[in-house]
């Protein structure tokens, strides 16, 4: 399946249908009362998650979406079906954007979630509602409204806890290869990587029973200038959004002469440059590829090499993504700093004051009724 990460679509919500004009009658007896019944709402617009999907491009070849109008009221007072809602399945994480004025609509983070993108037209009255003491016979009806339309811009930010991030060619796809189930394309030449890649790590005890698990996505090697549109990295750079870690995977060996420290501090600019959300997330460096050094030597270098990097308070691992070696510990690490983030999270969150918080609304709220402000938009 080739993965799309960006779409736009036509979304036209169901028109509500029209009030019905109807009056009883019987043999000899014309217009015993009014009974024309209502409309039916139109038909809703929501994108809708769906766990199993990992693309946009169930969308890529239908570029409009239409949900049912609701039918016209009937006689005996019988109101009109309802238009039938639309439900557009997209992949968790996906954004929805206003693509006239590019203001962020929702998104789509949980498996089932439903965003509302297009509201349905109300129905139409019948003519039994225009009854009055006064007017008995009322020929009065309402057209239903038209539905909502709108044209929307979808991206996919992937859902995952540890982003792997780094130059072309340092091993990041090998890397998930091997502590995952994932089996992205792995060659030795720059950009083997076209798309972002998914794993799930699974951790086990001692006795190789299953405790937990993260998720880990392999991103495509960025290189300098990427936040700005060289190479691939600005069209996935948002892939790690969302990640709880960032862990830099750096070729220890680089033939390019070029140390560690430098290569992070390459990749940390050009996140930074995108957003200092990512830049400011925990991180982890992760020295690749110690089966190029000498078995003899290979302590003294990554000594050597993380030295710089340990000196400014990083945190380093070394490992060989394709001997395998330093793998286990590496997934525990990772795991256990994802849990440190999710955790600092919700102490956030729960630091919050509910006193001073119940005041600041109450003081809003007083402040809008004072000055009769409308209600400003929410904003998702």
């Amino acid at each position: 399946m080739k993965f799309i990460d960006s779409t736009e679509i036509l979304v036209r919500a169901g028109d509500g249908g029209a009030g019905m004009v109807s009056f009883r009658s019987a043999r000899n007896m014309p217009k015993l009362g009014c009974d024309g019944g209502d409309g039916g709402f139109g038909g809703d617009v929501f994108l809708i998650g769906n766990r199993q999907l990992n693309t946009l491009s169930s969308l890529r070849y239908k570029s409009e979406y239409r949900a049912a109008h609701g039918e016209r009221g009937g006689t005996n007072n019988c109101t009109g079906a309802n238009g039938e809602t639309l439900l557009i399945q997209v992949p968790l994480g996906t954004e929805a954007f206003d693509s006239t004025t590019g203001e962020l609509i929702g998104e789509v983070l949980t498996d089932k979630q439903q965003l509302l993108v297009a509201k349905g037209g109300k129905r139409g009255l019948g003519n039994q509602r225009f009854v009055s003491a006064t007017h008995q016979s009322a020929e009065e009806y309402t057209s239903g409204t038209k539905g909502q339309q709108a044209e929307l811009r979808l991206e996919l930010k992937l859902l995952a806890d540890v982003g792997l991030a780094g130059l072309p060619n340092a091993g990041k796809s090998t890397l998930l290869s091997r502590i995952s189930s994932a089996r992205p394309k792995i060659a030795d030449y720059p950009f083997t990587t076209l798309v972002p890649n998914l794993g799930v790590v699974d951790l086990t005890d001692s006795d190789d029973l299953l405790y937990e698990s993260i998720v880990v996505a392999d991103v495509p090697g960025l290189i300098e200038g990427a936040s700005e549109g060289r190479g691939l990295g600005l069209a996935f750079l948002r892939h790690l959004e969302r990640t709880k870690v960032i862990a830099y995977v750096i070729d220890a060996f680089d033939l390019s002469e070029a140390t560690p420290l430098e290569t992070f501090e390459l990749l940390r600019n050009e996140m930074l440059q995108h957003s200092p959300e990512i830049a400011d997330k925990r991180s982890l460096i992760i020295l690749n590829k110690l089966d190029l050094a000498s078995p003899d030597t290979v302590d003294a270098k990554i000594a050597e090499l993380s030295r710089p990097l340990l000196d400014q308070g990083h945190e380093v691992f070394s490992i060989s993504a394709v001997q395998g070696r330093g793998l286990k510990g590496l997934k525990r690490r990772l795991y256990e700093i994802v849990r440190e983030s999710a955790d600092a999270g919700s102490l956030k969150e729960d630091s919050l004051d509910p006193a001073a918080s119940a005041i600041s609304q109450a003081v809003s709220d007083l402040f809008m009724v004072r000055f009769k402000l409308p209600d400003l938009p929410k904003h998702p």
